[in-house]
């Protein structure tokens, strides 16, 4: 078998070893200044050295031992590099888990938000698989509900800007967990900062509008949440946080090498919350998805699945969406005229426009009062790209156009 000359080549993933993250930073490349923070924001202590010139630092809990750091203060000390090299090497053979969050955070400059529950531990620490994966199943939930604030602000986003927020997780790293109940994640600065600034802005605005329904009765301030990025999907997240504990808090700490975001207070208190929340947090989802309209659309896609009951009448219809919202999928109900043009378009590898409105039941993917089917046309290339998509999946139009179907 031969690739056709043509034919881009697929690209293949970095292998783990490549990762900057899983290669400890050179000393030249380290500010001793942020490995002094980051040390200290992850419960080393400084024990004493040359005042100006370098700190002793021992590692956090039981894990201690006899092992030390000797950190330079700046780079005018004569042997900061020989003490910085010495010191990254002992944090990468260290057995405490700080110790590879600081080489984490050295490798890639990162915002750390960290997720914390209190439930009860199991024997000798250890934690219900089901406590495990509800603690990241949340954290990846409240993160990407950041990532759609960040593209949008709305109450309910529903299958809406999915792909580009997803995207924007593919960069975040996750640190090595122990007992089912910390969790900490590491948002690149360079790609994701604009995700944890939103972040943190919404879960401030959540807790100041569960304290507002409390001491007032009513649920106003989570309309004007919405601008600070609050959505269905975050009250979800935090929701299954907190949900089977007996609280849970969510911190941030942004970047040493990066500074503080403009608008943010450093340093950044915890906001916690507790099962009390959650009749609150439900009612907030549910009003969010209530008060966000259906959109008038114009969508361009390519229609990947027809299907109707008999050779006439209307049809349904899947269109993989090209322009005109930010979905991927969209289905709709169409007319026998319109159904017959999408069917034709379909044939011959072309995309269609048709107008509607994007419903929000469902998740903004069903098009409601579909009609105005029109083909567009494209380039050639494109349309081969299309017509072998087609034959690639013939078995899809088996189900529109079976024996005795002439439209």
């Amino acid at each position: 078998m031969s690739r056709p000359h043509d034919e881009p080549v697929r690209l293949v993933r970095p292998h783990p070893d490549g990762l900057p993250w899983n290669r400890p930073p050179e000393p030249g490349q380290v500010d001793p200044a942020v490995l002094g923070a980051l040390l200290h924001r992850h419960g080393w202590q400084r024990r004493g050295g040359a005042a100006g010139r370098y700190g002793r630092w021992t590692p956090p809990g039981p894990c201690a031992g006899g092992t030390s750091l000797l950190v330079p203060e700046s780079r005018t000390f004569p042997d900061s590099d020989d003490l910085l090299g010495e010191a990254l090497y002992a944090l990468a053979r260290s057995a405490t888990p700080s110790a590879r969050e600081v080489l984490i955070a050295l490798a890639v400059p990162s915002d750390e938000i960290r997720w914390w529950r209190d439930t009860p531990s199991g024997p000798e620490g250890a934690a219900p698989w089901t406590v495990e994966e509800q603690l990241r199943g949340a954290a990846r939930q409240m993160l990407l509900a950041g990532a759609l604030a960040t593209r949008a602000r709305a109450g309910y986003h529903g299958a809406r800007h999915r792909r580009p927020a997803a995207a924007l997780l593919e960069n975040v790293l996750v640190g090595p967990t122990t007992d089912g109940r910390r969790l900490t994640a590491f948002v690149p600065v360079h790609a994701g900062r604009p995700l944890a600034v939103r972040l943190h802005q919404a879960l401030y605005a959540v807790r100041e509008a569960i304290d507002y329904q409390r001491a007032t009765g009513t649920m106003d301030a989570f309309d004007g949440a919405v601008e600070a990025g609050v959505s269905r999907e975050l009250t979800e997240a935090i929701g299954i946080l907190v949900r089977g504990t007996q609280g849970a808090r969510v911190s941030l700490a942004w970047a040493p090498a990066a500074g503080v975001p403009e608008g943010c207070a450093a340093p950044v208190e915890p906001v916690e919350f507790s099962p009390g929340d959650l009749p609150v947090l439900r009612a907030a989802g549910a009003r969010y998805l209530r008060a966000e309209p259906s959109v008038p659309v114009r969508i361009t896609g390519t229609v990947v699945r027809l299907r109707r009951s008999g050779p006439r009448g209307e049809g349904t219809v899947r269109l993989r969406v090209l322009a005109g919202a930010d979905i991927q999928h969209v289905r709709a109900i169409l007319g026998e005229e319109d159904y017959r043009i999408a069917g034709h378009a379909h044939l011959v590898g072309l995309p269609v426009r048709v107008r509607g409105r994007l419903e929000r039941r469902g998740g903004f993917r069903r098009l409601t009062g579909a009609c105005g089917v029109v083909p567009v046309q494209v380039d050639e290339g494109e349309r081969d790209r299309l017509t072998k998509s087609l034959q690639e999946n013939l078995d899809f139009f088996e189900e529109a156009y079976g024996a005795g179907d002439g439209g």
